[in-house]
């Protein structure tokens, strides 16, 4: 008997998304994700104290993709602390795929392959200035 795999719309995660949760030394660690039609994404990952104070900041830029339930992203570049790094398409570190396992127009949930992970990003609903 096949398994029925879970197919998802890639238009789903355009846009802006979050995730912000406490890490085990008690920093508090935020995401947020830019997800472009054209296939590039932009991650800013922080680290921060309860006030808002960064102490931690990087940004990744790559390409992803979205086939039946796989997600897929290939880190291209990385700034760290308003340092460049271009990224070593050789390194295995540089691939990640995931399972999809809710998508919808609020919620992003996901799992890496292989470290079973799973990460929940939210939408982020933009204010729209009302004239």
């Amino acid at each position: 008997m096949t398994k029925k795999i879970q197919s998802y719309h890639r238009t789903l995660l355009f846009g802006k998304w979050y995730r912000s949760e406490r890490d085990d030394e008690g920093y508090m660690f935020t995401e947020f994700a830019e997800i472009s039609a054209d296939g590039h994404y932009e991650f800013t990952f922080m680290q921060h104290d309860d006030h808002g104070t960064v102490s931690e900041q990087s940004v990744e830029s790559g390409d992803w993709g979205l086939v039946g339930d796989i997600h897929f992203t290939i880190s291209k570049s990385e700034f760290v602390n308003d340092e460049h790094y271009a990224a070593d398409l050789e390194h295995d570190d540089n691939y990640h795929a995931y399972r999809v396992l809710t998508l919808n127009s609020q919620i992003f949930e996901y799992q890496h392959i292989l470290s079973n992970e799973v990460f929940i990003l939210r939408r982020v609903i933009d204010n729209i200035a009302l004239s």
